[in-house]
């Protein structure tokens, strides 16, 4: 760690503790060569990985976004915040865990398909009605008629 006061390299820590929360650790350093002391954080920084959208064009993940269109579709369901926070944060841990540095925005869109699918039948038909764009009544008949074979394979 470089020294911000004299910008030496040569700097020792002094000690070291965790936060209460456990998720950081706070770090006192001392610089060899001018001896003034300062502190650094460590913490975990996990990337998320950009979403291609259908058109090419990149962005960054926006859990606030995912929020949003999951919200839309549970408007008026008896579903609670906490669930819909719960299935926010499945999907941001799975695209964490991917590995992956880009994913398209069509497999976000199916993991917030199978998360809708385990709150509230209406909501994933009405997320599906929009991100699949159904011209129809038949393809509306057609995706319940899929969500009843998959609750069918569950049981």
């Amino acid at each position: 760690m470089k020294c911000p006061f004299c910008s030496s390299p040569d700097t020792q820590v002094v000690d070291s503790r965790v936060s209460e929360e456990g998720d950081t650790i706070r770090r006192r350093r001392r610089c060899a060569r001018c001896d003034r002391r300062f502190t650094t954080y460590e913490r975990v920084d996990l990337m998320m990985p950009a979403v291609v959208k259908r058109n090419g064009t990149r962005a960054d993940f926006d859990p606030a976004k995912l929020r949003a269109s999951m919200s839309l579709a549970l408007r008026k369901r008896p579903v609670p915040a906490q669930a819909v926070d719960a299935a926010v944060a499945r999907i941001q841990e799975r695209l964490q865990t991917s590995g992956k540095r880009e994913v398209p925005s069509g497999y976000v869109g199916e993991l917030v398909m199978d998360e809708l699918r385990r709150l509230d039948q209406v909501a994933y038909v009405r997320f599906a009605s929009v991100y699949r764009s159904f011209e129809n009544i038949h393809e509306f008949v057609r995706a319940i008629d899929e969500f009843r074979a998959i609750g069918d394979d569950e049981r």
